[in-house]
């Protein structure tokens, strides 16, 4: 399985194994990782699981859909390598992936 790093505004990091096909969301979700809210369950409709994804990865993601842009108008804290982790799906390619979480989700 491939392996995430969870990385808190904090500085605290977490590396857990994600199944291929779930989301970068379900991973934090599953391990209970403080950071990712995920109020919507994964349905991109609440943006309580923004994340920052490292730039060394950008080339192995597909781009964020119009939908999730749109969602994404709605974060605190915006960069150019935000991201909802319920729109990231855990791929073999991914293993090894960095997330940065943001100090908060509202």
């Amino acid at each position: 399985m491939p392996l995430v790093k969870y990385i808190s505004h904090d500085g605290t990091t977490n590396e857990v194994e994600v199944p291929v096909g779930n989301s970068v969301m379900q991973g934090a979700v599953d391990n209970m990782l403080d950071g990712i809210v995920a109020e919507c369950g994964g349905s991109c409709s609440c943006a309580t699981c923004h994340c920052y994804l490292d730039g060394a990865w950008s080339d192995k993601i597909p781009p964020a859909s119009e939908m999730e842009k749109d969602m994404l108008e709605c974060v605190l804290e915006p960069q150019d390598n935000s991201r909802l982790s319920c729109q990231v799906n855990v791929t073999d390619e991914l293993d090894g992936l960095v997330v940065k979480l943001p100090e908060s989700q509202f």
